[in-house]
């Protein structure tokens, strides 16, 4: 008995022993992975899942009710609730910041500066937003955005589409980051122009590679060589961009800190605002109690309360960290500025949600499907400031497919026959294509806008001196988390209260 169950044991080291080394196999055909003498078909080896970007917070996804959480005081009937599900993400732990978007503005000087002046003046903020025909606010104008004072304050006066362009450059300055603190790519303060690094063109190998100063590929298991990173290897991240009204309104109301047990999936309490209650002050027994919980128009003519005594101790926007940030850990997701989010605007009224019921999965209304421009040979063009081209799907390029039959899905299923509404604007609503929902309220609003259910809409290129932003990322592997277990590395840790009494 003893010799079998030695011989057991020594031919089990034996094989553990003859293993060592061997590369990963792939159980589907048995050929090795990373072997350039079995074709160099390449795993990636230590993956451990999608980092967090810079200022971001994890948002694991989940279902909820999104739409109105109290009484429709407006009558407008545009955000009937019904029960959605959106998928894990990422999210700004605050709003973007004016020092942040000073920084944006800087790059886009130096780099296109010279050649392209007019790139830098259209992606400058409105500092007029602040002026009025009887108030004094020509102090604002002149320093909120550019004196270090309000450095980390929200920007204000940005557009919708002013804001997406902040996130694509946002983007590429993230992921060369990342390639620099590889070793991949040299910093290069120096690109000018077309020769910048952009994420797609540098996945799609059509930039150029003397301005972007690379120092060195990863091993190319194919033929021995090296190779420049792809979006496959794990390295980059996906694009930062403004959130879907679905998913800032899940993040907003934080539910994760409402469920009662993950076995009974209860969510015990539904919240008006962000936090928990009914009140817009602090409920707990201790030195807060009684004080704001986020920065808003208490009444006609009171910003911020009495001298000695401030409600919330600011007139206009507050700093991005002020107040408790709710269970995800977001800061003011109520009050502040109201901020952009990606979707068209569309009354979501009973009508409109008969057409519309079927999309519960990460709705979002306002897509335009692309494809990129193309040139004799097949490669990607790029524009002159070095960024690939694209053109709009046509509806008779997808008539074939099933699963959708349209290339500008912003009007699916609105304004035709198939629709429950019309929009003809200028007549009966100022309602068109160009309108963009913002939500959250602002430090000028009374509090029914502090309700992440309540919305609203600006046109696109339009902009206020009480709406601003904040970026967010798709996640991508499992919901829960990089070990794949639901709630374990996406739990945000409480932080101290950030407040400025």
């Amino acid at each position: 008995m003893r010799l079998v169950k030695f011989s057991v044991f020594y031919l089990t080291t034996v094989l553990l022993l003859a293993s060592c080394g061997k590369k990963e196999r792939s159980t589907t055909t048995g050929w090795n992975y990373n072997d350039q003498k079995w074709g160099g078909f390449e795993k990636v080896e230590g993956y451990k899942g999608q980092i967090t970007g810079p200022n971001l917070v994890p948002i694991e996804g989940g279902t909820f009710v999104m739409g109105l959480t109290q009484e429709d005081v407006t009558y407008d009937w545009n955000a009937i609730p019904r029960r959605v599900t959106v998928s894990s993400f990422y999210m700004d732990e605050t709003e973007v910041t004016n020092i942040d978007y000073r920084e944006y503005l800087y790059w886009l000087r130096r780099v296109f500066g010279e050649s392209y002046p007019e790139v830098y003046l259209k992606a400058l903020p409105d500092t007029l937003v602040w002026r009025e025909e009887l108030a004094y606010n020509e102090p604002m104008l002149e320093t909120y955005f550019r004196h270090p004072s309000f450095d980390n304050y929200p920007v204000v006066g940005v557009s919708w589409i002013q804001a997406n362009q902040y996130c694509m450059w946002r983007t590429d300055r993230v992921n060369e980051m990342l390639l620099i603190e590889k070793g991949i790519l040299n910093p290069n303060p120096e690109q000018q122009d077309e020769a910048n690094f952009n994420t797609e063109a540098y996945l799609a190998g059509v930039y150029e590679e003397s301005a972007i100063n690379v120092r060195k590929g990863l091993k190319d298991f194919r033929n021995g060589g090296e190779r420049q990173v792809r979006f496959e290897d794990g390295i980059l991240l996906p694009s930062y961009r403004l959130p879907t009204e679905a998913e800032w309104e899940y993040a907003a109301l934080g539910l994760q800190g409402k469920m009662a047990s993950s076995q009974d999936e209860l969510i015990t309490d539904r919240r008006i605002y962000p936090w928990d209650g009914n009140s817009v002050r602090y409920q707990k027994r201790n030195k807060y109690q009684g004080q704001m919980l986020a920065n808003f128009k208490r009444a006609g003519g009171d910003y911020m309360g009495m001298a000695g005594k401030l409600n919330d101790n600011a007139a206009g926007p507050a700093e991005v960290r002020s107040f408790i940030p709710n269970d995800f850990g977001l800061y003011n997701m109520a009050g502040n500025v109201n901020e952009w989010v990606a979707d068209a605007y569309r009354p979501l009224t009973s009508l409109a949600l008969r057409d519309v019921e079927n999309h519960d999965l990460n709705p979002y209304r306002g897509g335009e499907f692309k494809t990129r421009v193309l040139d004799d040979e097949g490669k990607p063009m790029t524009d002159s400031l070095g960024r690939l081209k694209y053109r709009n799907v046509e509806d008779d390029e997808v008539a074939d497919r099933e699963n959708y039959k349209v290339g500008r899905p912003l009007n699916y299923l609105d304004g035709d026959q198939r629709s429950s509404a019309y929009y003809d604007y200028g007549n009966h609503t100022l309602v068109s294509d160009n309108a963009r929902v913002y939500k959250g309220g602002s430090w000028s609003d009374r509090a029914y806008w502090l309700s992440p259910g309540t919305r609203r809409f600006k046109d696109a290129d339009r902009s206020s001196r009480d709406i601003g932003f904040r970026c967010a990322m798709t996640r991508t592997g499992a919901p829960g988390g990089n070990d794949g277990s639901s709630g374990n590395t996406f739990k945000v840790k409480k932080k101290k209260q950030d407040r400025r009494y």
